[in-house]
């Protein structure tokens, strides 16, 4: 197995990981959110979402050498990007870690509450928008996919980066109609682009050599 083929193979382990912590992450965490005492079940929640920060910056950490040759300031950017949506995640988890501490009747909860849908908002929502413009224009520029992968990741960008502005805006909620069908498309781009490196690495030959690195 060539190097480029292993960073492949573990971004695309890192980008499941991610769905594989953040959808019972969420679960778990839920009936304390909503005022239940279910402290267990969070802490094992809060478990798995600190691993979705670490997977987070794996996924950006392993493409980076492939990347770069395509552009240096997108994969830079694409680490930047990814490491500031794990920081978003795990200010959620410190909300949570003290609501559990605290527990759902304290005073304090409805405010640990609207810090973690807050960090909902940014991390999942935002930043995910902005990470498949990033990679998804490496992608493509790169012919490093198919480019039915990353043109779904560059359609869903902007659906959820305006979906995201209203739900900042009051106009729907996050977890409603039109924030579900407006994350879709990035929740594709994602899974597919992670089982497309595991199972085919990276056309790393049409990359752009190191020393033509455009911006």
């Amino acid at each position: 197995m060539t190097t480029d083929r292993r960073l492949a193979l573990w971004a695309g382990i890192f980008y499941l990981a991610t769905f594989i912590t953040s959808i019972p992450a969420l679960a778990l965490k839920t009936p304390l959110l909503e005022g239940e005492s279910a402290q267990t079940l969070a802490s094992w929640g809060l478990v798995l979402e600190i691993t979705l920060a670490f997977t987070c910056v794996g996924t950006a950490i392993a493409i980076l050498p492939i990347a770069r040759r395509v552009s240096e300031t997108l994969a830079v950017g694409f680490v930047v990007s990814r490491t500031m949506e794990a920081g978003v995640i795990l200010t959620g988890v410190v909300a949570v870690l003290a609501l559990i501490e605290l527990g759902p009747t304290s005073a304090a909860a409805p405010v640990l509450g609207e810090l973690h849908d807050a960090s909902f908002l940014l991390g999942p929502a935002f930043m995910s928008s902005i990470n498949a413009f990033l990679l998804g224009t490496i992608m493509l520029r790169g012919h490093l996919v198919p480019r039915v992968i990353p043109i779904i990741g560059l359609i869903g960008a902007p659906m959820l980066l305006l979906s995201s502005y209203g739900v900042v805006l009051g106009l729907w909620e996050q977890t409603g109609p039109v924030g579900t069908i407006a994350a879709l498309p990035i929740a594709v781009w994602e899974f597919s682009l992670g089982v497309w490196l595991i199972a085919k690495g990276v056309r790393v030959t049409n990359a752009a050599p190191a020393a033509t690195v455009n911006a």
